[in-house]
């Protein structure tokens, strides 16, 4: 089960134990298109990002411009909810400037008080995969800021999600200091070996810069081919 606070509220189409922000920050879904053809204003942004601070004051500068970017912007932030490194750089940020944050957290990192007492709105998940699954709901797109593991592992799967048509929304890197060009690397040495179309390409967007990130992120179309290769002939 979700932990239901104040700022939320069960939706009655929805199972018991899913819960949704307050329409206001969180609108109905009617902008969202067909698989193929994806093309919206974002209103809701998740973005994944170090639990640490990264080395480079640079890390920390970015996730304070794409913060204030999305406040321009007026789109909402979804995140994961705690205070450690460059996520809670990005929600003080957003929060600072009046923006809208939705943390959402597992109930270990809340039990080990890690949870952003200032959110506008949070969720407490029992398992890491349901946290993923509901930010993953209740976002219009995603960014990755630099981090580790969990930061690949979340873009990953959201860009699977993607590729798979299971929906069809946006993935961006902001790719501060070239962090991320060893995923561009690894992507072209998947389609150079068979693994993956070409076409699949930009279901990951690279970007250095918040404002042209989140240009690109509002125009994108999903790709509209399928995801498999022919076996190669004998």
């Amino acid at each position: 089960m979700y932990r239901l606070t104040p700022n939320l509220q069960q939706t009655s189409h929805q199972p018991a134990e899913f819960f949704v922000i307050s329409v206001q920050v969180l609108p109905q879904y009617a902008n969202v298109v067909v698989y193929h053809h994806c093309m919206f204003h974002i209103k809701t942004m998740a973005v994944f990002c170090g639990s640490n601070f990264g080395f480079s004051p640079l890390y920390q500068k970015a996730a304070q411009d794409l913060g204030a970017e999305l406040v321009r912007q007026n789109i909402a932030l979804v995140y994961g909810g705690t205070t450690k490194g460059l996520m809670g750089v990005i929600a003080d940020t957003v929060l600072d400037l009046g923006g809208q944050v939705t943390g959402i957290i597992t109930q270990k990192l809340y039990d080990k008080g890690q949870f952003h007492q200032r959110l506008t709105h949070h969720m407490v998940s029992p398992t890491m995969r349901e946290r993923k699954a509901k930010m993953s709901e209740l976002s219009d797109a995603f960014i990755a800021l630099p981090g580790g593991f969990g930061t690949f592992e979340e873009l990953l799967e959201v860009a699977t999600l993607t590729q798979l048509g299971e929906h069809s929304k946006a993935c961006g890197v902001l790719n501060i200091l070239g962090f991320y060009e060893p995923l561009k690397l690894l992507m072209d040495k998947a389609i150079e070996e068979g693994f993956m179309k070409p076409q699949m390409r930009d279901t990951v967007l690279f970007e250095h810069d918040p404002a042209a990130l989140l240009k690109v992120l509002n125009s994108w179309q999903a790709p509209t081919v399928d995801k498999w290769i022919d076996a190669p002939a004998p």
